[in-house]
């Protein structure tokens, strides 16, 4: 990127980042009095909650990406470092400056939030402010760290080669550090409004650290922090893949084939334990209100579980689809070896999205209803209960994870003298962990539901977390003295992959796009729950309906914001040299190998077919 751009964008962060701070200061020196006046100010024809839905979620998905992204770009660049394969280097730094196209526009977002928030709510931001004060002036600090540290990260890559690498590993460690506090902050505001924790008495220190340890904060920040690392992982995936289908030289169509398997390995490995992430956070909302937990699994909202599950399913398939084609494209004759297994996965994985997506409840005629007698099908209403529902959401995550699995052992042969014995016994382990599961599950419909939420569905999830770290350091272990039978040649997926990778990126948002307004939605009325009731004339929960409309406008929105920053971000890659020609098909040529192989013990060669 051009310095006089970046100064551009770094005189506007700090701009908003300033604005922020004289925001903050004014509305706790003017105080509650002054805002109790006005309640709420609206715009007729749009309404004040529609354009605060689509600002704030515009926001928390920019910032996921950008949250998100720092983590692997570092985990890359220290790859490369240790490793000594600039290539690693040179990826990392193509994230990073996907990373600095969206920070701005991210900053640009919250500053608009916070004005309208001000401004259509002048009330509840008073309590707010009220009550988090201290918070806001510690994220401003954190705020203007974390945007001196990018830029000192970001343009002074080239400068810190050599010697002064190091350093710049820590910036890099350091902008992680300040971004996730950054992340942590915010979220004791959101989850306050949704399990507040309100003291009489005590130091304006005192009460703003009690509401930010509310019951649901913890959860939520290790769900949102997963979360970031999944959308970061598959919208860089998606970046690979369209600048893999317009690649115009073999070169490139090598270097973002692999650029994209590094970002669908991400957006995998963080899609695996996000499910118990978000487990763990609605165990906290049960145990808080159990009223706001049966209206988020019970109530009128428990239909947007079911489009979650439609959803998570397609990510799921997609993932997996895209891990099989690097198998059967990626490896020469791979394809006849794999092609049993593949089948028996996707048809494992087709049967449990069956059953999550399967509704308790169906929406039926009153003939219909006579007919099954009540709203539950006979056969169908067992698959819509959680004791199913949990039992084959770890049965696909076990099942992806074997995707990955057998992706990097593909095209090697074990030499170690313990080979046969280890694959033996993780072939024993991963039948006994399988059995297990589904043991548990139908266990579940015989015992009490507190027994099922805190011990069988416990067990369930403590016995696929087994599996996945003992198989990842065995495998591990195994390919580093495994012989090469087949080279890995990159460049060679067919164009649906690129579309694949896309996909997935849309999955993903639309996701977090549907959980955020369930999260919102289980207040009801309330815009602090218990505390402050809503009395606008927008106290109610947005029929499903009119939601989903609302979650379609903001993944549109976000995917035209997204190809914005792929635009500007390749602006600057554009007259720094001509454009790549076809390399001859007899030269042997080095290109990226895979992210997990590297890992685990260097990338391996790949020469042309």
């Amino acid at each position: 990127m051009p310095s006089g751009r970046g100064s551009l964008i770094l005189g506007l962060v700090i701009v908003v980042g300033a604005l922020f701070v004289l925001s903050a200061v004014a509305m706790a020196q003017s105080g509650a009095e002054k805002a109790m006046s006005v309640e709420y100010r609206d715009i007729p024809g749009l309404g004040s909650r529609n354009i605060i839905w689509v600002i704030a979620q515009q926001h928390l998905l920019l910032a996921g990406f950008v949250l998100g992204v720092p983590i692997f770009a570092w985990v890359c660049e220290l790859v490369g470092w240790k490793t000594k394969d600039p290539r690693y280097d040179k990826l990392a730094k193509e994230f990073t400056k996907l990373l600095t196209s969206a920070y701005a526009t991210t900053a640009l977002f919250g500053g608009i939030l916070l004005f309208l928030l001000i401004g259509f709510y002048p009330k509840l931001m008073a309590y707010l402010t009220d009550i988090f004060f201290p918070s806001f002036i510690v994220y401003c600090i954190l705020f203007l760290l974390e945007t001196a540290t990018l830029y000192l990260y970001w343009y002074g890559w080239d400068a810190m080669q050599g010697n002064k690498k190091g350093f710049h590993l820590v910036l890099g460690f350091l902008l992680n550090i300040f971004a996730f506090f950054i992340m942590i902050v915010p979220n004791a505001w959101a989850t306050f409004q949704a399990s507040p924790v309100v003291i009489a008495e005590g130091t304006a220190i005192e009460k703003a650290w009690a509401a930010t340890w509310n019951p649901t904060w913890w959860p939520v920040n290790i769900h949102r922090l997963i979360a970031n690392v999944v959308l970061g992982g598959f919208i860089c995936g998606a970046y690979a893949g369209i600048r893999y289908l317009l690649a115009g030289s073999r070169e490139e169509r090598e270097h973002y084939d692999w650029m994209g398997y590094v970002g669908n390995f991400i957006g995998v490995f963080g899609m695996l334990p996000l499910p118990f992430a978000g487990y763990w956070l609605m165990r906290e909302i049960y145990q808080y209100n159990q009223q706001m937990g049966i209206t988020l699994m019970g109530g009128f909202l428990a239909w947007l579980f079911i489009l979650q599950a439609m959803l998570i399913g397609v990510l799921f398939l997609g993932a997996n689809y895209y891990f099989w084609m690097g198998i059967t494209h990626r490896i020469p004759g791979a394809e006849h070896q794999y092609r049993k297994p593949i089948l028996a996965m996707l048809i494992v994985l087709m049967v449990c999205l069956g059953v999550w997506m399967t509704p308790h409840s169906l929406v039926a005629s009153l003939e219909e209803a006579r007919k099954m007698g009540g709203t539950h099908h006979p056969l169908l209403g067992v698959f819509g209960v959680m004791s199913a529902k949990m039992t084959v959401s770890n049965l696909m995550i076990l099942v992806t994870f074997m995707s990955f699995i057998m992706y990097w052992r593909a095209g090697k042969q074990e030499t170690a003298t313990w080979a046969r014995l280890a694959k033996a016994v993780m072939g024993a382990l991963l039948i006994l962990a399988g059995i297990a599961v589904i043991i548990l599950g139908v266990w579940g419909y015989f015992v009490p539901a507190i027994i099922r939420i805190n011990y069988f569905s416990v067990a369930q999830v403590l016995i696929v977390l087994f599996i996945m770290l003992t198989f990842t350091p065995l495998t591990a272990l195994l390919m580093k003295s495994a012989k090469t039978t087949a080279e890995m040649i990159w460049g060679q997926m067919p164009v649906r992959a690129g579309y694949c990778l896309v996909s997935n990126a849309v999955m993903v948002i639309l996701l977090m796009s549907l959980m955020g307004y369930a999260r919102s939605s289980s207040r009801v009325h309330w815009h602090i729950y218990g505390v402050m009731r809503d009395t606008s004339e927008y106290a109610y929960s947005p029929a499903l309906g009119y939601a989903a409309a609302f979650m379609s406008l903001n993944t549109f929105v976000f995917c035209l914001l997204v190809a914005f920053i792929f635009w500007v971000a390749t602006m600057g890659d554009k007259g720094k040299h001509e454009p790549g020609k076809p390399i001859s098909r007899s030269e042997p040529v080095d290109v990226p190998g895979g992210m997990a192989p590297a890992m685990a013990g260097g990338a391996p060669r790949v020469h042309e077919r």
